[in-house]
C-alpha cells in the first residue's frame, strides 16, 4: 500500500522543480505573446460558440504559472514568491478583462451563446473540478516524467474561457455574467493554489524561511477562510441548479401526461423559472381552452410537484401563426438536411449518366446497353475505396482499340481520372 500510493517514487529534485515554478510565474516576453493570443482565442471561440477553439485557448494559455506558484509560496512560507506570484496573476487578470472586453464591444456579434452561459453559473461541481484538476496538476508538475496530466489538467480546469466571459459582462453591461463568471475564475484559482499547498506539504519541501507557530497558524487560518468563502456560495448554487433541473424534469413530465399523450400538438413552450411566481406557457396547434379548462389544467401542477407557478396558454392568433410558421421552418429545415445528406451519399456512388448510352452508341454503334456507376471495393483491412466502373453489352466482346476508345471518352465524360470497363455476361 505504501509504495502504491507513495508520491516520492519518480519525484524531479525539489529544487528544479522550484526552479521551474519560478520561471513560469513572470509574465514576460514569450509568456506575454503567449497569454494575449490565449485571450483572444477564448474571446473569439466563446463569440463563435465553438468548442474546439475555447479548448485550444485552455491548453495554450499560462494562466496556471502563477496560481501553482501561490500554492508552492504558501506550502515553503516563501513570502517573496508569495507576493511574485499574486502581483502576477493580478495583472494577467486585469489584461484577460481589459482584452477580452475591447474584443466583445468591438465585434458586431454579441448574442450570449451556450460556451458563455455555461460560465456563468458556478456551483460545488466546479470547485471539486479545480481541487482534483489542481491535485493532478501539481503532481504532474513535480514529477520527472511529466506525462500526459498537463493538458488534461489546463482543459478541466480552464481559466481562461471564465475570465473572457467576465470580459464579455464588462463589454456588454451584463453585470450577473461577470459576476458569475468572476466567481467561477476565483473558485479554479483558489483551489488549484490549495491543491497546490497540499501536495507541496505531503511532500515536505524545505521551508524557505524561519516559519514559527504564529505564522504557521495564521497560513492555515486564511486558508481555511478563504476555502469557505469559496464553498459557501458554491453549495448554494448547486443546490439552485439542481432545484431548477428538478423543476423542469417536472414540467416536461406534466406536458407530456397531461398534453402530448392525449394526442395535443404543441408548437411552443417556455418555461420561466427566474420569475416570480414561475410561468410555464404553452400554445397548441388546434385545441383551444376555456379559462375554466386553463385553471383545472394549472390545478393539476401540484400532482407534479410544481408549486407557486402559473400555466399560460397562448390562443391569439398572431401569435399561433406565428409559432406555427417557427414550427414548420424547423421541420423544413430538417428535411432539407435529411435530403442535403441522401444526395451527399448518392453523389458517392452515382453518376449523372442522362444520354450517356446514345452519345457512346453513336461512337461505337455494336453498343447494345451500357452502364457506369461507382463501386466501393472493400477489403481485409477493414479499409474501403470507390472506384467508377462501366458495364456494356454486345453481339461481340470490344476490341482494344474500342474499349481504349471508349474509356477515354467515359474519363472525359464523367470527369474522372480512371474507369475500368467490363462486358455483361450474356443472359
Amino acid at each position: 500500500m505504501n509504495k502504491l500510493f507513495n508520491l516520492h517514487n519518480g519525484e524531479e529534485r525539489k529544487e528544479k522543480v522550484l526552479e521551474n515554478v519560478r520561471n513560469s510565474i513572470s509574465f514576460s516576453g514569450s509568456n506575454f505573446w503567449i497569454l494575449a493570443c490565449a485571450i483572444m482565442v477564448a474571446s473569439i471561440g466563446l463569440n463563435v460558440n465553438s468548442t474546439a477553439v475555447v479548448i485550444g485557448a485552455m491548453l495554450i494559455s499560462p494562466l496556471m504559472g502563477p496560481i501553482v506558484g501561490a500554492g508552492f509560496a504558501l506550502g515553503i512560507y516563501d513570502s517573496a514568491l508569495l507576493r511574485k506570484s499574486l502581483k502576477n496573476l493580478l495583472i494577467s487578470t486585469l489584461v484577460g478583462l481589459l482584452v477580452s472586453s475591447l474584443y466583445f464591444l468591438l465585434t458586431p456579434f454579441k448574442e450570449a451563446q451556450s460556451e458563455i452561459l455555461a460560465r456563468t453559473a458556478p456551483n460545488i461541481y466546479d470547485v471539486l473540478i479545480a481541487f482534483f484538476g489542481g491535485l493532478v496538476g501539481v503532481i504532474a508538475v513535480t514529477r520527472v516524467e511529466k506525462g500526459n496530466p498537463i493538458p488534461g489538467v489546463a482543459i478541466a480546469t480552464a481559466l481562461m474561457p471564465p475570465l473572457c466571459t467576465a470580459g464579455y459582462g464588462l463589454a456588454t453591461g451584463e453585470l450577473a455574467y461577470f459576476a458569475g463568471a468572476m466567481f467561477l475564475y476565483a473558485i479554479n484559482c483558489v483551489f488549484i493554489c490549495i491543491a497546490t499547498f497540499i501536495i507541496v506539504k505531503y511532500l515536505k519541501y524545505p521551508a524557505a524561511e524561519f516559519v514559527d507557530k504564529k505564522k504557521e497558524s495564521r497560513v492555515r487560518t486564511w486558508i481555511t477562510v478563504v476555502t469557505l468563502l469559496m464553498i459557501i456560495p458554491s453549495v448554494y448554487f448547486a443546490y439552485r441548479f439542481l432545484e431548477q433541473q428538478r423543476f423542469y424534469e417536472q414540467v416536461s413530465n406534466f406536458i407530456t401526461k397531461e398534453f402530448e399523450d392525449k394526442g395535443n400538438t404543441i408548437v411552443y413552450r417556455k418555461t420561466f423559472y427566474n420569475t416570480s411566481p414561475r410561468r410555464i406557457e404553452l400554445a397548441f396547434l388546434t385545441r383551444k381552452f376555456t379559462s375554466e379548462q386553463i385553471r383545472d389544467e394549472e390545478r393539476k401542477l401540484a400532482a407534479f410537484g410544481i408549486t407557486d407557478t402559473r400555466l399560460v396558454i397562448r390562443q391569439d392568433s398572431a401569435f399561433l401563426a406565428q409559432a406555427s410558421k417557427i414550427q414548420n421552418n424547423e421541420v423544413a429545415n430538417d428535411v432539407s438536411k435529411v435530403a442535403a445528406e441522401l444526395n451527399a451519399k448518392m453523389d458517392k456512388y452515382v453518376f449523372q449518366t442522362d444520354n450517356l448510352y446514345s452519345e457512346a452508341k453513336a461512337i461505337i454503334p455494336q453498343l447494345q446497353s451500357l452502364s457506369a456507376s461507382k463501386q466501393e471495393i472493400l477489403s481485409d483491412s477493414d479499409s474501403a475505396s470507390v472506384i467508377p466502373v462501366a458495364m456494356y453489352e454486345s453481339g461481340n466482346a470490344l476490341s482494344n482499340e474500342q474499349t481504349k476508345t471508349l474509356q477515354n471518352w467515359l474519363k472525359a465524360r464523367l470527369k474522372v481520372d480512371t474507369i475500368e470497363i467490363y462486358k455483361r455476361p450474356s443472359k
